[in-house]
Parts: structure tokens; C-alpha cells; sequence
């Protein structure tokens, strides 16, 4: 295989994304930071009709930041303000008997309020928290070399949790394992709405993925959720971004039940 080729070469075709589109959106300086995890720990978090997509006998959360940018409705402009914050998610990986693949979102923190507002309504657990990002790698240095470190800082209003985590990525070095793919290639998540399940697709183009390495990492979201984890994480990526679409919502086949009640 030609090394040079990437994620790209390798990416599994998204699929069509049902009409009309309900919201255009770019993740800007993403950090993914993965550990393994029993898979009888992410079960109980499934919603009906979808279990946890297992990879090398092992299901992952995922602890993720980015830069959301020019959110708009539709394939309209990014609203201002509103449409563009920073993102810190703790997540899980899914999967529909028929093989649909999603996320399962265990918290999401940003500091936009109306948006945390609107999108627990939707049964998304958006939480209102302050938000920094920093050092945004500059253009890719020379081959082999890192640009410096990306990170995000998550502090949750009424002396909730906090998390600090940063990268310092390796801009020459692509991530193109079949790990890297299983946690970055999905399209659409999983949730609970008005007692059903609902799947909401989304598409976008391959991630440009970079190894990194662990500058920082004091984090409390994932505990709070509800999963340990225990030492580094076993993935570390890096990416500039991508420009992502959502489409409209389906019922999952399946899905009328009951959540699990020891999760409360």
C-alpha cells in the first residue's frame, strides 16, 4: 500500500444522505483522544435497538474537542454568534443490527446557552460549560516535525466537572490504521427522542488525520459520565477539520423500550 495515500484511500463511502439537509456546519481543530473500555461498560448506555460496535474485542470512548464554525440551518450561512463555539464530547460507538453505524454521546459541552438549550429539547445532553481552545498548529511544517500543541479547557458552571487536555501533533505523520478510521469514520449518532431511538446521518469528507502525542491531560468528564478509565489513551489524533451535513432524522426499527435504570 502507498503510505502517501492516507486516510483518504481507505475511507468507507458515506452514505447518501437523505433530503433536504437540516444543518451545514465545519469541526475546526479536532483532538480525539480514545480509550479502551469493557463492552459490557458502553451496553448500558445503548439506547434500544443498537449495541456497542466493538473493535479488536474492545469498545472506546472517545473524549473529543473542536471548533464548531458557521453552524447554519439548511445549506444557509452560519448564523452569528451563535452558529460558531468551541465543543468538548465524551462518546461512545454504536451499531444497528443491520450494520448502520453512529456515536452515542454520554455529554457535550459548549458555551453557547440557546444552543445547549435547544439541543436538549432535541434529547441531545448538551452542557452549558466555559470553553477554551488554544494553539492552533500553524501550516504543515517540514516532514517529521510537529507545530506546536492544540487544546481545550472545560470548566461546567456550578462547580461541575472540568477537563484539560492538549496535543501536540505530528503534522507529518498520517493516521491511517484501521482504529483511527473505526472512531472517526461515522456518520450519524444515536439518541433517545420522546421514548424512541432516532438515528440523525450526517456526511462529510475523509478526516485528515495526524498522530500526536499527549501534552496535557487532566480530565473529569469521562468519570462523570459514568465510565473509568484507567492510564493513556491508547489513540491520539489530530485534525485541521472537516465540513459536515446533517440530514433528517429516521426511528431506529426496534427501538420503543425502556432505558436502562441503572444508569439513573
Amino acid at each position: 500500500m502507498n503510505k502517501h495515500l492516507g486516510a483518504a484511500a481507505l475511507w468507507p463511502n458515506p452514505p447518501e444522505l437523505p433530503l433536504p439537509a437540516i444543518m451545514d456546519q465545519r469541526w475546526l481543530d479536532a483532538v480525539f483522544l480514545h480509550w479502551r473500555i469493557p463492552e459490557s461498560s458502553a451496553a448500558r448506555f445503548m439506547p434500544p435497538g443498537v449495541e456497542p460496535d466493538v473493535f479488536d474485542g474492545s469498545s472506546w470512548v472517545g473524549l473529543i474537542g473542536f471548533r464548531m464554525k458557521g453552524a447554519g440551518i439548511g445549506r444557509g450561512p452560519g448564523i452569528p454568534y451563535l452558529g460558531s463555539f468551541n465543543e468538548v464530547n465524551v462518546r461512545l460507538y454504536s451499531r444497528e443490527p443491520d450494520g448502520t453505524r453512529g456515536v452515542v454521546f454520554l455529554s457535550l459541552d459548549a458555551n453557547r446557552l440557546p444552543v445547549v438549550l435547544a439541543a436538549r429539547q432535541a434529547g441531545i445532553p448538551y452542557v452549558w460549560s466555559r470553553i477554551r481552545s488554544w494553539g492552533t498548529p500553524p501550516g504543515t511544517p517540514p516532514e517529521g516535525m510537529g507545530g506546536g500543541t492544540s487544546g481545550y479547557s472545560v470548566s461546567r458552571f456550578r462547580k461541575g466537572a472540568s477537563s484539560r487536555f492538549s496535543v501536540t501533533p505530528n503534522l507529518g505523520s498520517v493516521a491511517d490504521d484501521p482504529l483511527s478510521l473505526h472512531v472517526t469514520a461515522r456518520f450519524g449518532l444515536h439518541s433517545r427522542f420522546f421514548g424512541r431511538t432516532i438515528y440523525i446521518p450526517n456526511t462529510h469528507e475523509p478526516w485528515t488525520l495526524n498522530r500526536a502525542d499527549v501534552h496535557e491531560l487532566q480530565d473529569g468528564l469521562i468519570s462523570s459520565a459514568g465510565i473509568e478509565v484507567g492510564g493513556p489513551p491508547e489513540s491520539v489524533l489530530y485534525s485541521p477539520g472537516v465540513r459536515t451535513q446533517f440530514g433528517w432524522p429516521r426511528v431506529v426499527t426496534g427501538s420503543l423500550g425502556v432505558r436502562d435504570q441503572s444508569r439513573q
